[in-house]
């Protein structure tokens, strides 16, 4: 992973499948990379992969005769759906695991997982054969089935309730430096994570580093809840995902790809380091936007902000356009740039405790 560039860092992360509670085998192969830069790395029993990177600098970041520990988290999990039931045709019938819009799901390509991976399809009534009460009713998520072309006898062989099945789809690279596949919510902020740990092996920082690459974030933030208790931080980052531009959509609440990662303001999230952020991407000539939270900011710094006796948060996000969608869209830029920023960030930290 040293010397990947980062768009086949990324293809590496969006090609591995971890649904919500299923993330055991990215975490492995994360540990796998996590130990190329981390002194110590460690599997919880929720699947969180943690890796901690020692302070290479003595001089300041002390808090109470102890360096400081920074937590830099990003989820791993992605959307999915579920096997619910198989009915007597073979038509099998879903339900979702995390924020599935069911409108993108008709003539899908699907896999699903049971003893051997199935391709299959979700089918979608054509045009000539809708009646008019059907034409603008909206789409139920139970009212789906999927077709793998099996007879009902066989499938039960190899499928079983409870399989999971994810949407299929190509690593795609556009124009441009802008890559589209699936879990680009959050692999980006992953591969991110990985951008930071290349950064501050050649920054010296007085801070104990601990990187997080969570798990249920798109469920119940259960590995964020986890593991900011277990590690007790003094200040956390949150690296995470937010809506790209895109037609028809409000210039409030998207940002632009290319442009730099959005640094978060609002109430969940701490004042002077939001600030500090801003200073360092200013003074580093890093591009940066402005993402206004005036309340949850639907990212595991909900949970980081009020863990034990509450820890000070940053909110970085990576655009990404299409999000929790198979065509999820990322300029490469935006992950390096959110990678020197916040390694950046942590240097700058640790040299002035005033900022906490």
């Amino acid at each position: 992973m040293k010397n990947m560039k980062t768009p086949d860092i990324l293809k590496d992360l969006t090609c591995s499948i971890a649904v919500s509670g299923h993330e055991e085998l990215l975490a492995r192969r994360l540990k796998e990379i996590f130990m190329e830069f981390c002194e110590e790395v460690w599997i919880d029993k929720f699947y969180n992969v943690v890796g901690k990177m020692t302070a290479s600098a003595d001089e300041n970041g002390y808090i109470d005769g102890r360096k400081m520990k920074v937590l830099v988290m990003a989820h791993m999990d992605e959307i999915g759906l579920m096997v619910k039931s198989i009915d007597e045709k073979g038509f099998i019938r879903i339900t979702s695991v995390g924020g599935v819009d069911p409108k993108i799901l008709p003539a899908h390509e699907v896999i699903i997982h049971g003893t051997r991976d199935i391709p299959g399809i979700i089918g979608a009534k054509p045009p000539h054969l809708l009646k008019p009460a059907e034409a603008n009713k909206s789409i139920k998520i139970e009212d789906l089935a999927v077709d793998t072309g099996i007879c009902a006898e066989e499938l039960k062989k190899v499928v079983s309730i409870g399989d999971l099945i994810t949407l299929d789809f190509e690593f795609t690279e556009l124009k441009n430096g802008k890559f589209s596949a699936k879990t680009v919510d959050n692999r980006s902020g992953v591969t991110a994570l990985i951008e930071i740990m290349k950064e501050l092996t050649g920054i010296k920082h007085g801070a104990d580093v601990y990187f997080v690459a969570s798990t249920q974030e798109e469920t119940h933030l259960t590995g964020a809840i986890i593991s900011s208790y277990a590690i007790e931080p003094d200040v956390a980052i949150v690296i995470d995902a937010c809506h790209g531009n895109m037609p028809d959509t409000s210039k409030e609440e998207t940002y632009a790809l290319g442009k730099g990662p959005a640094v978060g303001i609002g109430p969940v999230l701490d004042r002077k380091m939001s600030q500090t952020v801003i200073n360092v991407a200013k003074d580093e000539n890093i591009p940066y936007q402005i993402d206004v939270e005036p309340s949850d900011t639907g990212t595991e710094a909900w949970a980081t902000q009020v863990s034990r006796a509450g820890i000070p948060t940053v909110l970085l996000s990576i655009p990404v356009r299409y999000m929790h969608t198979a065509v999820e869209t990322v300029h490469v830029d935006d992950i390096k740039n959110t990678g020197r920023l916040a390694a950046r960030f942590i240097a700058r930290l640790t040299r002035n405790m005033e900022v906490i």
